[in-house]
């Protein structure tokens, strides 16, 4: 029998899943670099730049999102968990010591010859959460996301850079 989820967490929660065709080891691949995430992380028509990326427990990821309206977007990730090729825990905000900083949960599923890939992320409040997903389509852009990394799944497939 399933586990009951706490209405406190579901309610301060986004959740969004999908399978993406290839094994989850290569799924897995496309966040251990910086030059890898380039080429899909973020909403369609966003762009990324990289001014540091140490992937490791405790190390930091610190890049600009820029939006296709020519709107940028200062953004901090510190890896709290890294455990290849099924999970990943990070903090993430506009910089360290954000006050509105939300953890994401990542975990991948071997499906076949699919990975189920599910992004949770676990906002301070129910506000938090509200707004991210009415102001800023939080949902949908994280949707967006994975059917970029879906897209660019079979680049590392292929051996692609």
């Amino acid at each position: 029998m399933a586990a009951a989820i706490d209405p406190k967490i579901a309610e301060r929660e986004i959740v969004v899943s999908r399978a993406i065709d290839g094994p989850r080891r290569l799924v897995f691949q496309a966040f251990t670099e910086a030059r890898h995430l380039a080429q899909w992380f973020g909403p369609n028509g966003f762009t990324l730049t990289t001014n540091a990326f140490a992937f490791r427990p405790g190390g930091e990821w610190v890049f600009t999102m820029h939006g296709p309206d020519g709107t940028d977007f200062p953004s901090w990730v510190q890896w709290q968990e890294i455990v290849p090729p099924e999970r990943l825990m990070y903090r993430q905000g506009a910089k360290p010591g954000d006050p509105d900083a939300f953890h994401t949960t990542i975990t991948l599923v071997e499906e076949g010859g699919q990975t189920r890939i599910t992004l949770r992320g676990l906002f301070n409040t129910k506000a938090q959460r509200d707004e991210v997903v009415e102001k800023f389509g939080a949902l949908e852009g994280g949707r967006q996301t994975l059917d970029r990394l879906a897209a660019y799944a079979p680049t590392l497939a292929a051996g692609g850079n």
